[in-house]
């Protein structure tokens, strides 16, 4: 409520499904996940609804594919679409289309997902919320060897180094 325009790129619905249909795991299957992803993402835009507009805030849904951002015309459309929002005061969400994609992930991860947003924005600002404090060349919960990168210029020179290691 400070003004800002923010776009929030987000995850979860999988998990939240897995709560409300009471299970335990994962399917192993695609279509399997795919079908919880579609019951998580009702559960997740509800709650995000909800929370939102205790503030006074609207929000929408994107859910985007590598296609949507690797094809010009499409990435063009999802680029009005968040800026039109972002213009009449919406916070759009924006996560990846597991209902769609054929592969668990097909963007990789979220920190990708809301690098290509951010370009697509050309936004001042990415803060992504993580549980390891920086961008490591390496897993740092698997390899206790791996080197903080404190600073990153140039995200090619990385992208092979670290690809991956978000998730």
């Amino acid at each position: 409520n400070q003004g800002k325009e923010i776009i929030l790129v987000s995850s979860g619905a999988q998990g939240i499904a897995l709560g409300k249909l009471g299970l335990s795991e994962r399917p192993k299957d695609t279509k399997g996940r795919q079908a919880i992803a579609a019951v998580g993402q009702c559960e997740l835009m509800y709650l995000y609804d909800k929370m939102f507009s205790e503030y006074n805030n609207t929000v929408a849904q994107i859910l985007v594919t590598r296609d949507d951002i690797a094809v010009p015309r499409r990435k063009r459309n999802i680029q009005n679409t968040v800026n039109t929002l972002l213009e009449m005061g919406i916070i759009p969400i924006v996560n990846e289309n597991d209902t769609v994609s054929y592969d668990e992930i097909e963007i990789g991860d979220n920190d990708t997902l809301s690098a290509f947003v951010a370009d697509m924005a050309d936004a001042d600002l990415l803060v992504l919320f993580s549980d390891i404090d920086g961008l490591y060349d390496d897993d740092p919960h698997k390899n206790k060897d791996a080197q903080f990168l404190p600073v990153v210029y140039d995200i090619d020179a990385v992208r092979d180094v670290a690809g991956g290691a978000g998730t």
